[in-house]
């Protein structure tokens, strides 16, 4: 089988080009994939040394590999042994000048992989309260006040200050001197 060129077709069968439209206003445009820095790639000591800044060598696994992010930038990610961060990677961002052999580290930090544990989203304790819980919470509150509207209108001590239920009304009675207290 071979391709029609559009030379070789009839004049009146040839499809009209396709218009390009104009991109959106804001939209991003196409760009080439970036290329990999061998340089940066293998440098996987100072990526370490990096990482080592922030987190002790026994809590930096053995499981490593590198992201390309951008012309002359990678990330290296290496597995995170801390209890609780399984799943997680530390990672070290290393860059170089156009033209130059010195690898800077730019950023360390942790990040969660594919498989960590994170936490849930956040979500609103009255989207989070069921409807049954509200209404009890509203008949706790309603038996509060009431209690709160008795106690007020109940027996009353010296001073005209309402006394506690488990305490007994004050009575005429002397009270014995504690120690020390002169007689």
């Amino acid at each position: 089988m071979t391709e029609e060129t559009v030379q070789d077709a009839p004049a009146e069968e040839v499809p009209p080009a396709p218009e390009r439209a104009a991109p959106a206003a804001g939209a991003p445009r196409r760009r080439r994939a970036p290329k990999q820095d061998p340089l940066l790639v293998a440098d996987v000591a100072t990526a370490r040394a990096g990482v080592e800044q922030i987190a002790e060598p026994w809590q930096i696994g053995a499981g490593h590999r590198v992201t390309v992010e951008e012309d002359r930038l990678v990330v290296h990610l290496f597995e995170c042994t801390l209890p609780g961060y399984q799943g997680w990677n530390w990672f070290a961002s290393l860059a170089r000048a156009p033209r130059s052999k010195a690898v800077t580290v730019c950023e360390v930090g942790l990040l969660p992989g594919e498989d960590a544990l994170l936490a849930p989203e956040w979500v609103p304790w009255s989207a989070r309260v069921s409807p049954e819980e509200k209404a009890q919470e509203e008949q706790d509150r309603a038996e509060d006040e009431a209690a709160e509207h008795a106690s007020a209108g109940g027996p009353e001590g010296s001073g005209g200050e309402p006394v506690p239920a488990d305490r007994p009304a004050a009575e005429d009675e002397p009270v014995p001197p504690q120690e020390g207290e002169g007689s």
